[in-house]
């Protein structure tokens, strides 16, 4: 009758490991989820989550940095697109043949107007 028999364990509820969630409200607020032992546990997480927020914050920065030097670029295009604009009307009003006669007069250089249109040169060849 040994070999018909069979060994029968009995556990004990008592006796068996709880696993202790460190994230209940009790645990919360009596601060044990701050103990060394969950600190430890959450410190991989805790040093990821800490790289994150400065990883986001200097984001941040670069990214404002990259605006506010947007907007200086498009102030100073703005405004040498305005310079470009007077300083060829200005070349277009001093270059009409009224003013360079007007501007030689001024400097007396001496220099007259043609009356004969111009003659085209032309080579001969050998």
């Amino acid at each position: 009758m040994a070999k018909d028999e069979e060994n029968i364990e009995f556990i004990d509820r008592d006796q068996e490991v709880k696993e202790i969630n460190p994230f209940t409200l009790k645990n919360i607020l009596s601060g044990s989820l701050l103990t060394i032992d969950g600190l430890l546990k959450q410190l991989p997480f805790i040093l990821f989550l800490t790289m994150l927020a400065i990883f986001y914050i200097a984001n941040r920065y670069h990214a404002e940095r990259l605006v506010r030097k947007s907007d200086s670029m498009r102030t100073e295009v703005i405004n040498l697109r305005a310079e470009q604009i007077t300083t060829a009307s200005e070349l277009m009003r001093i270059s009409k043949p009224s003013e360079v006669e007007k501007l030689v007069r001024e400097q007396q250089l001496g220099l007259t107007e043609a009356v004969d249109p111009p003659v085209k040169l032309i080579k001969k060849r050998k």
